[in-house]
């Protein structure tokens, strides 16, 4: 083979091989593409799930601290509701009050009666604050023994007692006839006018009077004074 012919050969082997070197480097490359778009991929994917990640905490954070911040408002109204709601104490213009004498002769006591002629739950407090002469402005002394153990609450038409002494009976005592006094209410000034005429009025000392807590039922002991 002459040196002309070699020469020509070499020069197609070697384009071959050029050709072939050159195939191989772009496949290599494209492999290399291929397998990095996934790696980008993962790289980009990430961050926006970590991103994600992170908004979903923060939002399920301030959803918590909404949540809780709303309950603790729903729960204020429902404290404020609770309190609002406490029963609230009866007033002149909630009851109807009367008397009556007890037992006698002689007649030493009476019983007050308060009716709740409201539309409304209310609590009849403490004791009445009563005067019976217009010479004696001092309120009448209320006995301890007889404070009820719960609070005196009237339901719309319930009523409410009181024990009221007069005197000790004793007709040798410092009696006045009284045929209508007055009394407040525990929490209002509102000035509650009692007619006691009948029967000829009550005959009261005002050094023997006592007066007993409300209550719903007169007890034994505890109102006998």
């Amino acid at each position: 083979m002459n040196a002309s012919r070699r020469t020509a050969l070499f020069s197609v082997a070697a384009s071959a091989a050029l050709a072939l070197s050159l195939s191989a480097c772009q496949s290599g490359e494209g492999a290399k593409a291929e397998g990095a778009a996934p790696v980008a991929k993962e790289t980009v994917s990430a961050p926006a799930s970590a991103a994600a990640g992170t908004s979903t905490s923060d939002n399920t954070g301030s959803g918590t601290s909404t949540a809780v911040g709303t309950a603790h408002k729903s729960n204020s109204p429902s404290s404020g509701a609770k309190k609002g709601t406490a029963t609230p104490l009866c007033r002149a213009q909630d009851v109807k009050v009367s008397s009556e004498r007890q037992d006698g002769p002689p007649y030493t006591h009476i019983i007050l009666t308060a009716r709740n002629t409201s539309g409304h739950r209310c609590e009849m407090a403490g004791f009445p604050h009563i005067q019976f002469l217009e010479s004696h402005k001092q309120d009448v002394p209320s006995v301890a023994k007889s404070k009820p153990a719960v609070p005196t609450v009237l339901n719309p038409g319930d009523p409410a007692f009181v024990l009221v002494k007069l005197s000790d009976g004793g007709v040798d005592e410092d009696n006045e006839v009284v045929n209508a006094f007055q009394l407040v209410l525990q929490g209002d000034s509102t000035v509650i006018a009692v007619d006691s005429s009948a029967g000829g009025g009550l005959a009261v000392d005002p050094a023997k009077t006592l007066t007993g807590y409300w209550t719903t039922e007169l007890r034994n002991g505890a109102d006998d004074f």
